[in-house]
């Protein structure tokens, strides 16, 4: 008996995780993607020799759906160091991570930031999260991020300038008004591995997925436009015949595509690119806002893990800003500089701007309640499911791991 093809509507990495599934299970797959290339918001490109990513993201390593899928040597990781390097009040200070870097942590306690009790309480969310199985953090009763920090006893200093801008740029927003089964989740991930991008920027990981795939198999600029019984309707008027679809796209177009709930306003991310003569400060490590002023959340230097990610010579730098911000790119982009000068010196006026990134749908909302439960359903329909990030942790592996579900939901479908 012949089959149609599986459609999977979107080539992020829900979609390419759901459609490298049902290949490896024999199942024919055709991907149709929107856009004019593969991985949604996990792509890089390549501006005048810069590899810029579009978004500040980073691939933890210990993710176990990343672990599954990816062939981590082949991505050629360049991990970041643990800990972070705060700006708080006209001076640097480090925090850096005990379990992996002793002497440094030690040496760090000479910038007098921070309380022992901050320490201890590191140590006390590390415990937790390591200590319990994934499947007993998810169960665990929601409650906000900020409460729960506020709970374990962190200094307020310590909250404002480390654990804000450093979760906040994680969680994208330094209200911490996130469910701390995420927060427990990459906690988690954290502590177990490491925060790394790939050689050839975090693109690298959607195009080995989509490498994966038999030749032909993904067609971009093909948006869906309706759904139909066992088919899709493009935007050109086409319609593909299909044995089932799976829509793994943002929550916005899921929604409009299956009718499901509105989904709640996305967590947005700013970023902005520039390239350099020189590094403003050597080394693999954050740059965050510990004053909390200003546009700039937090600051890397790529190049610093990967000098390839530039011409011979030239840094890349970029910068992450949370919304909301200056709506005029000039205008925040000049701010961004001021702001930088006075962090830097008079080093920043030789920063060339590359690129201006304002990404709407950077993150599903992630409030309290918002995971209940974590991973919530993938079938949506007969011969329709849905997949994506917002199925499950806004994470790399939370939207891979929703595209094998999906496919596997087929798979059991189709069997029984």
């Amino acid at each position: 008996m012949t089959h149609d093809p599986v459609i999977v509507v979107g080539a992020g990495l829900a979609g390419l995780a759901a459609a490298r599934r049902l290949v490896e299970a024999g199942v024919a797959v055709r991907v149709v993607e929107a856009s004019d290339g593969v991985g949604g918001r996990v792509r890089t490109d390549d501006v005048g020799g810069f590899r810029l990513d579009r978004g500040f993201q980073v691939l933890l390593t210990a993710y176990p759906e990343c672990q599954r899928v990816l062939d981590y040597p082949a991505l050629d990781l360049r991990p970041f160091d643990p800990g972070a390097t705060i700006r708080l009040r006209g001076r640097w200070v480090r925090v850096v991570d005990p379990f992996r870097r002793p002497i440094a942590a030690l040496q760090a306690l000479g910038d007098g930031f921070g309380t022992w009790s901050d320490r201890f309480a590191i140590l006390s969310l590390r415990r937790n999260v390591l200590r319990a199985s994934l499947a007993e953090l998810q169960a665990r009763p929601d409650e906000a991020l900020h409460a729960r920090l506020a709970a374990v006893g962190f200094s307020e200093e310590f909250t404002r300038a480390f654990l804000e801008p450093w979760l906040g740029g994680i969680f994208l927003g330094r209200d911490l008004e996130v469910s701390r089964r995420a927060f427990d989740f990459v906690f988690r991930m954290l502590a177990m591995g490491d925060t790394a991008i790939p050689r050839d920027g975090i693109g690298a990981i959607s195009a080995q997925l989509a490498r994966a795939l038999p030749a032909g198999t993904v067609t971009c600029g093909a948006r869906v436009a309706t759904l139909e019984a066992r088919a899709v309707r493009l935007d050109d008027g086409s319609t593909l015949a299909a044995e089932a679809v799976i829509v793994a796209t943002e929550g916005d177009e899921a929604h409009r595509l299956l009718d499901l709930p509105p989904p709640p306003v996305p967590r947005g991310a700013i970023s902005l690119h520039f390239a350099a003569p020189a590094p403003p400060r050597r080394g693999r490590t954050l740059l965050l806002n510990g004053d909390g002023e200003g546009p700039i959340n937090s600051l890397v230097v790529p190049t610093e893990l990967n000098p390839a990610l530039a011409p011979a010579g030239r840094s890349l730098i970029h910068v992450a800003c949370l919304p909301p911000q200056e709506p005029d790119d000039a205008l925040l982009r000049d701010a961004v500089r001021a702001q930088a000068r006075a962090w830097f010196g008079p080093q920043v006026d030789a920063w060339e701007h590359l690129r201006t990134d304002r990404i709407r749908w950077a993150h599903p909302d992630q409030a309290p309640g918002r995971l209940e439960p974590v991973e919530r359903p993938v079938r949506h329909a007969p011969g329709c499911y849905v997949a994506g990030d917002h199925r499950e942790t806004a994470t790399l592996h939370g939207a891979l791991h929703s595209g094998r579900r999906a496919a596997e939901a087929f798979l059991a479908d189709r069997s029984g």
